[in-house]
């Protein structure tokens, strides 16, 4: 029988048994959250209870948790509703911050990944206190992390907000948003194991944000709609348990570089993204000189790795992954990179029997150094 590897946690993380069971229990209670009577107030102390454990694994305080229906509308959320009209994002954002502002201005990245903050301070110089500044923590395809706290002081200090898109960052590594100084963050569930569907807003210290789904007082206003009780639950189980489980992440960062190295050892002329800066401890990024992505993709999965491409198809077309290109990569090497990123429920044995299957497949129909 064929074992099936699942590597790829950065598109959704298998959901945690624990959080199957919080979802199921809540499923079984009746309340709307903002009902006065006992089940609503037994409703609204699930949800008061979720928002304390994610404020905790962010560094925040719970009353600035606003909790929406995914990443994606938490980033919308900031862009529109931060009050500033002027907005500067980097080149390897998400498509939920670069797909918001059509007039966004775009910040360069070096070869690695990382922002350029002399760039950056030259745009900030030009209506600094009319700017808001997107930049992710940690990047969804390479997990390059910037220098978030370098780029709040720079963007402070000419009078400009920070957005964080720290989707693929929370329960990753620890950070802090109160001692960072980030002006609006966004995580998701599903990335951290728990249910698809929801997603949080954490405001700064003092700020507040202009609503963009109206029709109803909840979230403080902030954010009309009755709350998903049920997976607002699960993402509270899944930020406990990802909060108790950082201390994990340094054996998920060695099994990496011990797969990582094998592979170059096997392929000398592959690149691995952002290899020479930090990044989140689960994240490959790695090309297979002269085998497309989606070769890879189709091989591996028969063998049982389920690992994503590093390009997108859109409108049925294969266009050669942004993140890769803003770092240099040219359409072959963007279009011959995989990505394997590992979570929870994964062993340093997965990433050895996988580097074994890549070697495989390479030394079948890889391009050789001359």
């Amino acid at each position: 029988m064929r074992r099936s590897i699942y590597l790829d946690y950065n598109a959704t993380a298998p959901v945690r048994p624990e959080v199957i069971e919080a979802v199921a229990s809540a499923l079984g209670q009746t309340g709307n959250p903002s009902s006065i009577h006992e089940y609503g107030r037994a409703a609204r102390r699930l949800v008061e209870d979720a928002r304390a454990e994610i404020a905790a694994l962010v560094g925040s305080k719970p009353a600035r948790v606003v909790f929406t229906s995914g990443g994606t509308e938490a980033n919308n959320l900031s862009l529109k509703g931060s009050g500033r009209s002027r907005i500067l994002v980097s080149s390897i954002e998400h498509p939920s911050v670069l797909q918001v502002h059509a007039s966004a201005e775009i910040i360069p990245v070096d070869n690695q990944g990382r922002i350029n903050l002399s760039v950056l301070e030259t745009l900030l110089d030009e209506e600094g206190e009319n700017t808001l500044v997107s930049i992710m923590m940690a990047n969804n395809e390479t997990g390059v992390l910037q220098p978030v706290e370098e780029i709040v002081k720079l963007a402070h200090t000419k009078g400009a907000l920070v957005h964080c898109d720290a989707v693929q960052a929370a329960g990753k590594i620890p950070f802090n948003c109160e001692e960072l100084g980030v002006d609006f963050t966004t995580i998701s569930s599903h990335k951290l194991g728990g249910p698809q569907g929801v997603g949080a807003m954490i405001l700064g210290k003092g700020l507040e944000i202009v609503a963009q789904q109206l029709g109803g007082g909840q979230e403080r206003r902030r954010r009309g709609g009755t709350e998903n009780v049920p997976g607002i639950v699960g993402f509270g189980v899944a930020a406990r348990l990802s909060h108790e489980g950082l201390s994990d992440m340094s054996e998920k960062s060695r099994a990496r570089d011990v797969m990582e190295q094998k592979l170059l050892a096997a392929a000398p002329n592959a690149r691995v993204f952002g290899l020479e800066v930090p990044r989140v401890p689960n994240t490959t990024t790695i090309s297979m000189p002269g085998v497309p992505s989606d070769t890879q993709l189709m091989v591996l999965d028969l063998e049982g790795y389920a690992v994503s491409s590093g390009s997108a198809c859109s409108s049925g077309k294969v266009q050669a992954s942004h993140v890769l290109k803003a770092m240099g990569a040219d359409d072959k090497a963007a279009g011959e990179a995989i990505r394997i990123s590992t979570g929870w429920n994964s062993s340093p044995e997965d990433l050895d029997l996988f580097a074994d299957a890549w070697i495989g497949l390479f030394q079948r129909k890889g391009e050789r150094p001359e």
